[in-house]
């Protein structure tokens, strides 16, 4: 069956052509390089994973409840539209925000993928390079997972989300070579890592949690590369440059905000979307929600440069500003430390298995 007859609503069949601008450009300086960025890149190297071989995919996942969260997560959840809902219409919504939800993680990926061959190109550096070739791979890995993801356990996909759209074009569409580091590296990334760490650590499925866990590692690194890569650059700007990429950082963000509000599962289930989003916009749930989304994205724009007035009241007016105090490379060590256990844990479960195996070997071997 195609993708196309699983979706919530319908979507164009031909692709989303997105002009980009700006020169492919080639160095012949091979020599050199910062040490970090090679560092990194040898880890990237290092860290390849296979989807289909690392991820234990025969365990079972609601579709009604993909994550297994409890139900005062729901973002209706105590409102009068909650409470008039029959126990039918509250699974049928459960089932759409599982497949919204990984619908645009699973489109951001691609994103991902499409932007970081982008940077292969644009970027004018050979180390930068390297490291935007093994950001190319973990995409493309992380479109596999999420599209059978979505394909097996969910069974539904919905569209991009318009706002992860618009900043998708604008961040292949400007011809400097850093717009699409800071779209993507920073914003895109840097949201999408806080939102995997949110589900990771609150979700109770398995197969979740695990995926999650595996993703955000490779992610951790991808928001590293952007910070590195940018920060020298940023350094030199003159003050009428910095100001555009803090207008572009400023936009970027409220769509980034915007963007996992979920007014399309509303829109396609025909609910009442205004009073829908009334509440989720005035929910204690989603106020901590936005500011743990931008757990990431804060401090990696302080740490590159970028934190002039107008950025940081953007941030004071969405209520985020307190996230510039987060350690970045302790959470991104978390990140690292937590896919392990996944990895060591089922080293162990495999062992357990096996000497299950052979200690029935033996017991019929003696009888």
């Amino acid at each position: 069956m195609s993708s196309f007859d699983r979706y919530a609503t319908t979507v164009p069949k031909d692709t989303w052509d997105v002009p980009m601008a700006g020169d492919a450009r080639f160095t012949w300086e091979y020599d050199g390089g910062r040490d970090r960025l090679l560092a990194l890149y040898q880890k990237g190297k290092d860290k390849q994973w296979d989807a289909q071989l690392r991820i234990d995919w025969d365990q079972e996942v609601d579709p009604y409840n993909v994550a297994g969260l409890p139900e005062n997560f729901n973002p209706l959840f105590g409102s009068q539209i909650w409470e008039k809902m029959s126990e039918a219409d509250r699974q049928e919504f459960g089932r759409h925000q599982g497949s919204w939800l990984f619908s645009q993680f699973l489109h951001g990926e691609q994103g991902a993928l499409n932007v970081s061959a982008r940077i292969v190109q644009s970027v004018p550096d050979l180390d930068s390079k390297f490291y935007a070739a093994t950001q190319t791979m973990d995409e493309a890995r992380h479109v596999e997972l999420y599209a059978k993801f979505v394909h097996e356990k969910i069974g539904m996909y919905y569209p991009i989300n318009q706002d992860l759209a618009k900043l998708l074009k604008e961040s292949l569409d400007d011809s400097r070579w850093d717009l699409p580091y800071l779209g993507m590296q920073v914003l895109i990334e840097g949201l999408a890592l806080a939102a995997f760490g949110l589900y990771r650590d609150m979700a109770t499925n398995p197969l979740v949690k695990q995926l999650l866990a595996y993703v955000m590692q490779d992610e951790a690194r991808h928001v590293a590369f952007g910070r590195l890569a940018l920060k020298d650059y940023y350094a030199e700007l003159t003050e009428k440059e910095r100001a555009e990429r803090e207008e572009f950082v400023v936009e970027g963000c409220y769509l980034m905000r915007d963007r996992f509000k979920g007014r399309e599962i509303f829109e396609t289930l025909d609910m009442p979307v205004k009073e829908c989003m009334a509440y989720v916009d005035n929910s204690d749930m989603y106020t901590l929600y936005q500011s743990l989304l931008f757990s990431r994205i804060v401090p990696c724009v302080k740490d590159i440069g970028l934190w002039g007035d107008k950025v940081q009241a953007a941030y004071a007016d969405m209520g985020v500003l307190e996230n510039a105090k987060a350690d970045l490379t302790a959470l991104m060590k978390q990140d690292e430390e937590i896919a392990e256990k996944y990895d060591e844990q089922r080293h162990q479960q495999e062992l357990a298995v096996r000497r299950q195996e052979v200690d029935e070997a033996i017991a019929l071997g003696s009888q």
